[in-house]
């Protein structure tokens, strides 16, 4: 490894990082992680902390899952790449899509649609709805509707359902016929709502009043995370994604669950539809599927679309979409092997008992400290803290002072994310309870340093 002077002088000398400014990265150099072990990372200059992010909501089994590192270098020894277009395929893949078959069987999903990541994931998922409709003779049904603080990726057509003008303006104009309807989010709404399952019976007549609006013979899909995750992990009422079921059905629109972030186990159940009991048309995964190791992801379909398309006679169905890395066989191994890890340990179950450890931890700190001004969580291990200068205005925290918190935080042991005003948190699902215990306490080291 190069000298630590060397890396922090030419990080952005020559790299742009997603995300942020360019000028950002060489006014703040960012952490140059060089190794990790479990739950824990360690940069350039040795200082160990926990991972509080978990990567990127995506290393749900730490950093030492020797069955993937194994399997990843077992596949590279035996078949590196191939493609699966229309002609090949590889054991790997094959064998992945009957696990996830069976796995996501309570969704109702039965066929699997390969990609490269969860932007992919999405993608495909939109493009897959508008093509369903035309198949089944309903061209017009060609728009999206999705939640106001929701993320679904960068590609064009995420960030069109994306719920995010940081994702959105700077990039306009972007796919038309993409609508947004208010989010069940208690601390900010337009209603001044602060009943959860009130605010969810608004924002189901908002759905409502728009599908009128549109003309339910228009609309394609309505795209939701089931619980909103980089928005700043926004827990809708239980009532809420059901109803969205039963008015998507009454409406004949498909119903897409991005569970990239939600998926294998974050939110304490193994999904977050089978959390609230919700069988979707389609489902959008990537992240957790290979633990971070290797970029993967797939769009699951369910048997209705899956019906649709391997009914068609009309050539209607042949689908023109694709990834160059669709069903890479390492890829494929890494999940495999993931999945396999994922059920022995049961990680949905720690998830949830640390989760609620968390959840009630970030609750005394909100006691404690002014400046937290709401803490959401209460599904798993994603939670946030909205931090605020002055709690009865709801006044946004500045910059500068988050930064205080981020780094003071890191300082005492824990990598936490800012989002923001928010800090939010997603450690891997191994977490045991001292390591709960220790992000704990960086937190309140950074809350008190302001």
């Amino acid at each position: 490894m190069r000298e630590a002077n060397y890396l922090k002088e030419r990080n952005a000398r020559s790299l742009w990082h997603p995300m942020t400014h360019p000028a950002d990265s060489l006014m703040n150099p960012p952490k140059i992680i060089v190794g990790a072990s479990g739950v824990r990372v360690r940069d350039v200059d040795g200082h160990e902390v926990i991972d509080a992010v978990g990567g990127l909501w995506n290393v749900n089994l730490g950093f030492s899952c020797d069955p993937v590192k194994k399997a990843i270098a077992e596949q590279l020894d035996t078949l590196p790449y191939y493609s699966t277009f229309r002609g090949t395929s590889n054991d790997a893949v094959i064998e992945l899509s009957e696990q996830l078959r069976e796995f996501f069987a309570p969704e109702g999903m039965a066929r699997a649609f390969f990609t490269s990541g969860g932007s992919d994931s999405v993608e495909t998922s939109l493009r897959l709805a508008r093509q369903f409709h035309k198949v089944r003779g309903e061209a017009a049904r060609t728009k999206f509707i999705s939640v106001k603080k929701g993320y679904h990726g960068t590609h064009f057509g995420g960030a069109s359902v994306n719920g995010n003008a940081n994702f959105r303006t700077q990039y306009e104009p972007l796919l038309a016929g993409c609508f947004q309807i208010p989010s069940p989010y208690t601390y900010r709404n337009p209603f001044n709502e602060t009943d959860p399952a009130k605010l969810a019976q608004l924002c189901l007549a908002a759905l409502e009043d728009e599908i009128a609006f549109q003309g339910p013979g228009t609309i394609a899909a309505f795209i939701m995370e089931p619980i909103l995750g980089a928005g700043g992990v926004i827990p809708p009422h239980e009532s809420f994604m059901p109803a969205v079921r039963a008015i998507c059905n009454k409406n004949g629109i498909l119903l897409i669950a991005d569970e990239v972030i939600t998926g294998f186990g974050r939110t304490g159940s193994w999904t977050g539809s089978r959390h609230w009991g919700v069988k979707p048309d389609m489902m959008c995964i990537a992240k957790a599927i290979t633990n971070g190791y290797f970029p993967f992801g797939a769009t699951m379909i369910g048997e209705t679309v899956a019906e649709a398309f391997e009914a068609d006679e009309t050539g209607r169905a042949n689908i023109g979409h694709g990834y160059t890395y669709s069903g890479h066989p390492v890829g494929a191994a890494a999940a495999l092997a993931c999945l396999a890890e994922t059920k022995k340990l049961g990680v949905h179950e720690n998830a949830a008992e640390r989760g609620a450890q968390l959840f009630t931890g970030l609750k005394e700190l909100q006691l404690r400290h002014e400046i937290v001004g709401d803490v959401r969580g209460g599904h798993g291990l994603m939670c946030a803290l909205e931090l605020v200068s002055d709690r009865a205005a709801k006044t946004p925290i500045d910059k500068d002072t988050i930064a205080k918190v981020h780094e003071t935080a890191y300082r005492a042991g824990a990598l936490v994310r800012v989002s923001g005003a928010n800090i939010i948190l997603s450690p891997p699902l191994v977490l045991d309870e001292a390591d709960t215990d220790a992000i704990l306490g960086a937190l309140e080291e950074g809350l008190g340093a302001v």
